[in-house]
């Protein structure tokens, strides 16, 4: 796919030098199906594993499939930053999503339904129940889900039904048997209803969907059921506000009432389809064959949470609430607790350290505590039970400076964070929605504290959301500090977004789009110029995507000259590695398991000296120049030990990593003969419970 007249750089042609990014994106899901696939994986975080892929599917299509359409359908014929032209992408995209649609199928027919029966949990079809589990699933449907459906007939007067993104409906032929005629009508599986219908005593469950269509009678009486057949479209669901919106909370309502009538970017069917079934959908949906996916399976299974979440321990992994990181264990009180962060910054590490005696600490001191005059804090997704919003409305109602930097478009969380936004407003808290042509991504909270004749800032940066959910199963690093730079730096960035005026001049912190990148450039070349020089010299980079052209080059000068790169990237990476006389200093790894890998991290290493930073941004475009993200420096030489530390740990795993090689393909290392096995996740499980064993002893000697 390479033009003969492209220049090279380095000997290597300019389209050879980069991976697609979709296609790394399908190699991320593929190796979610490697887990799901994996004997020695409880088995319901199997089922997780699968729903995982369905989920991440269906946003793939969404918005990255949808781009790549809406440039075919205008004609764009300028090439990725990989060289494919959209179209050639569509069809690369199209066949390596119907290999893993069919994988998933497969491991879910073969593998999961054998073992989840075999463990008590039978997903059982209406044909294999006996007598009295039939009269009881009559009673449930008559009592719970028939007065729900509503059968939609196409014909005279009847035009197609409307078929909102991502519903599961069935397709039926119902004919008259007097007269002969044959009409299509779609059937809507019910979204508030149990995708999975337990019937009887012996651990049955059945699929909502069969269930429905076994009763099709009930709907069409009189009728003849010809065929049905379940389908499921997948619509456009990307958007853009426009940069001139004067209201973008009026902007993202509006965007939103949009995206339900976007176009279909996907028509999924069941393999028992016919072809007349089939074209009555294309034709109803205005869809080309080359958005249809045959599905050998069950469709939807997004839904499969409802399994993983039954309660069967035994199925899943053992429970792992976070220790309590060992600077907090002592801090028991608001006062304790501000004290502890002026003694010294310190890091937390979730979710090994718990959220809730962490940064939900923080924020409740804050509410709880009546030094403090002020709270500000940037959301980009949270929770229903996070304290974080009790917070900032107790602080307002004890007339404290309460402010809440909310940022309406991140992305599938937009009507949440509108809902919650003005139920701040409501209770007095200061809300900004911030900018209609960036995004803010930061994770940041400020609080001030009157402390004597002076106030004192107090600061969290994070990589990961404030959200209570999320925090317990992603991984994520954060920074409380007192450090007066670093505070002033996120007061200063706080005015910025809150007020109207130019970026000032940071003294510490890295702050997208406003010079992050120019830092991490110059920061690589001086790498770059060591190495050059004979000196140690070493990148180290955790993100979960690496996108950006530009840094990528960097990193591939850096590697010319000798320095050794190694890169953490848990979904996509576009580098290509081990490519002689490009990238043969470069090594990528991703790391999947039971948390989901988070956290950005930058290390710079020249013979002793490290500079490190973490935070909220990955080396992606969009991070670099079209949000605002921030990148904390870690100074304390502890702090940044246990850093590196941790990068040690994850470039040893040899039991939940991939390794990336220079074709784009990812394979999964294994225990070599003589090794022993080291499974990250799981390594940093028990330091932090040591840790916080030894400080609790400690904290009891001293008591």
């Amino acid at each position: 796919m390479a033009s003969g007249t492209q220049k090279e750089k380095g000997g290597v042609e300019l389209t050879a030098r980069l991976l697609n990014r979709e296609l790394s994106t399908l190699e991320y899901n593929a190796r979610l199906l490697d887990l799901a696939s994996d004997p020695t994986v409880p088995l319901l975080e199997r089922v997780k594993m699968c729903r995982f892929f369905s989920s991440n599917l269906d946003e793939f299509f969404m918005v990255r499939v949808a781009g790549l359409l809406g440039q075919a359908a205008a004609g764009v014929v300028v090439h990725s930053a990989d060289g494919l032209a959209p179209e050639t992408a569509l069809l690369a995209i199209r066949d390596r999503a119907r290999q893993l649609t069919e994988r998933q199928a497969r491991i879910w027919r073969k593998e999961l339904l054998p073992a989840l029966a075999e463990a008590g949990i039978v997903i059982a079809r209406v044909s294999e129940l006996d007598a009295d589990e039939l009269t009881q699933l009559e009673a449930h449907f008559e009592r719970e889900i028939f007065a729900v459906l509503t059968p939609l007939g196409v014909g005279p007067g009847q035009p197609f039904p409307y078929i909102s993104g991502l519903s599961l409906s069935l397709g039926v032929l119902a004919r008259d048997p007097e007269s002969g005629e044959e009409r299509f009508a779609r059937v809507k599986v019910p979204e508030g209803l149990p995708r999975f219908l337990p019937v009887g005593s012996r651990g049955r469950l059945l699929p909502l969907e069969q269930v429905i269509g076994h009763f099709l009678d009930w709907l069409f009486p009189g009728m003849e059921i010809v065929e049905r057949s379940v389908f499921r479209v997948t619509r456009d669901a990307d958007f853009e506000v426009s940069d001139e919106a004067d209201d973008l909370l009026e902007a993202v309502e509006l965007e939103l009432h949009r995206r339900r009538f976007g176009d279909v970017v996907r028509l999924e069917v069941s393999s028992s389809t016919s072809q007349g079934m089939l074209e009555r959908l294309q034709q109803g949906l205005d869809v080309e064959g080359d958005l249809v996916y045959e599905i050998h399976g069950p469709l939807d299974l997004a839904d499969l949470d409802e399994l993983s979440d039954l309660p069967h321990p035994e199925l899943k992994y053992d429970p792992a609430p976070g220790a309590t990181a060992p600077r907090l264990v002592r801090a028991k009180k608001p006062r304790e607790l501000f004290a502890e962060i002026r003694r010294g910054e310190f890091l937390v590490h979730q979710p090994y350290d718990s959220f809730a005696t962490s940064f939900e600490a923080f924020v409740r001191a804050a509410a709880h505590d009546p030094d403090v005059i002020a709270m500000k804090t940037a959301v980009y997704r949270t929770s229903g039970d996070s304290p974080l919003v009790p917070a900032l409305i107790a602080c307002a109602e004890e007339g404290k400076q309460s402010v809440c930097l909310v940022e309406l478009k991140a992305r599938f969380d937009e009507h949440r964070n509108i809902e919650w936004s003005r139920a701040l407003e409501q209770a007095g808290v200061h809300v900004v929605y911030g900018f209609p042509d960036l995004k803010v991504h930061a994770k940041m909270t400020l609080i001030v504290r009157r402390e004597g004749n002076m106030l004192r800032r107090y600061v969290h940066v994070g990589t990961g959301n404030y959200h209570a959910e999320t925090a317990r199963s992603y991984e994520d690093l954060s920074l409380f500090t007192a450090d007066p730079e670093i505070a002033a730096d996120i007061a200063s960035l706080f005015n910025y977004l809150t007020g109207f005026g130019r970026p000032v001049r940071y003294k510490k912190i890295l702050v997208a789009p406003f010079g992050l990148r120019a830092r991490l450039v110059e920061r690589i070349r001086a790498v770059a110029h060591a190495a050059a020089d004979g000196k140690q010299a070493r990148i180290l980079i955790k993100v979960n995507a690496l996108t950006d052209q530009a840094l990528i080059d960097e990193l591939y000068a850096a590697s010319h000259a000798g320095a050794s790169i190694e890169i953490v990237s848990r979904s996509i990476c576009m580098l290509r590695p081990g490519v002689p006389g490009l990238s043969e200093n470069i090594s990528v790894r991703s790391i999947i398991g039971r948390f989901l890998e988070h956290s950005r991290v930058y290390a710079f290493e020249i013979d002793d000296a490290v500079e490190l930073y973490f935070g909220s941004a990955d080396l992606m475009t969009r991070n670099l120049d079209r949000r605002i993200e921030v990148l904390v420096p870690v100074e304390q030489l502890r702090l940044r030990q246990e850093v590196i530390a941790m990068f040690d740990s994850a470039l040893s795993d040899n039991t939940a990593a991939w390794q990336l090689a220079a074709d784009g393909t990812w394979t999964r290392l294994s225990v070599g003969k003589g090794e022993r096995a080291h499974n990250h996740q799981l390594n940093l499980q028990r330091r932090a419970r040591v840790r916080s064993r030894r400080a609790a002893a400690a904290r009891n000697r001293n008591s």
